[in-house]
């Protein structure tokens, strides 16, 4: 239970600091709970989705709602995963990452990003798939975790370490439980999502030779629109 209050207060805004011990906890031994946590935040984020009204509205407020559960989190890691982009080489791509300021392709993704994620939203019936697609989302983050090596000698991607296989297993299987309980399309999402996920590897092992803090926040963005998007092709179809 501590652990899993640790990855709570890690990656959401709920006042849950509280109740932690006093002692420090390791949040290497608490990333097995990060599927539950965005199962957490996809539940939350999806009670405007259990009413009847307009569905871009009702998908509007949960997509509001998802950002103030996290505190953008993981949308910052995204615009600035994009604006390296822009770097001639992997230590420029790294200085532009810890500039606090955002460039045209941080805006461009964070456009497309929420813009896809708010369409698939409003075409969804009810909150499943969004927490099923949250649960995929953070399961993405422990397998990056574990597929790559820190970039950096500090930061987050240094500070959380590398999960084990047990670990990687387990997230898998967490993603896996959540998308069958979604029914159709579940297949086609998990190949989706992790296709969008080896692509996310691939890059930042390209552009920056490992993982950092923004790269996990981008792979976690990325996943859960992919999976959020096939739900939402699935059930227009």
């Amino acid at each position: 239970m501590q652990q899993f209050l640790l990855a709570t207060v890690f990656l959401t805004r709920l006042p849950l600091g509280r109740f932690l011990p006093a002692r420090e906890l390791s949040l290497l031994d608490s990333v097995w709970a990060f599927p539950l946590v965005g199962g957490l935040i996809g539940l939350l984020a999806g009670i405007p989705l259990m009413f009847d009204g307009p569905p871009l509205l009702l998908a509007a407020l949960s997509l509001a709602l998802s950002v103030l559960l996290t505190g953008a989190l993981h949308e910052d890691g995204l615009a600035d995963f994009a604006d390296s982009a822009g770097g001639k080489d992997r230590d420029g791509r790294l200085e532009i990452m810890r500039d606090s300021r955002i460039g045209s392709y941080g805006v461009m993704a964070l456009i497309l990003s929420s813009g896809l994620r708010l369409a698939a939203l409003a075409a969804i019936a009810g909150p499943m798939p969004l927490i099923a697609a949250a649960v995929c989302g953070r399961a993405a983050v422990i397998i990056t975790m574990a597929s790559l090596l820190p970039a950096r000698e500090d930061g987050l991607g240094r500070g959380a370490g590398r999960p084990g296989w047990r670990v990687v297993i387990l997230s898998f299987a967490f993603a896996l439980v959540a998308l069958l309980m979604v029914g159709d399309g579940a297949i086609l999402a998990m190949l989706a999502g992790l296709a969008m996920l080896s692509g996310v590897i691939r890059q930042a092992r390209i552009r920056l030779g490992g993982q950092t803090g923004d790269v996990l926040g981008s792979v976690s963005v990325l996943v859960e629109t992919t999976v959020l998007c096939v739900f939402a092709l699935v059930s227009g179809s």
